[in-house]
């Protein structure tokens, strides 16, 4: 069983309509499940070298916080 099976959301967009490309809703999961698999790799190396779990996790969340949005327009 693969412990990190994952079910995403439905993706929308900000005027909250649905996404509903087949292409684009594969390309949004293939990448979410390959962050998931590289934050879990992660969480299981820093483990190993006895980093603090609570320390990563917190180290993982300010990194998707600091994520920028390239495309935004000045308003």
């Amino acid at each position: 069983m693969d412990k990190l099976k994952n079910k995403w959301p439905t993706w929308i967009r900000d005027d909250k309509s649905v996404v509903s490309c087949t292409e684009k809703i594969k390309v949004m999961k293939e990448n979410f499940d390959e962050l998931k698999q590289l934050s879990q790799d992660a969480i299981e190396d820093g483990l190993l070298m006895e980093v603090s779990e609570k320390q990563m996790k917190e180290a993982l969340h300010q990194m998707v916080d600091d994520l920028i949005n390239p495309y935004l327009k000045n308003k």
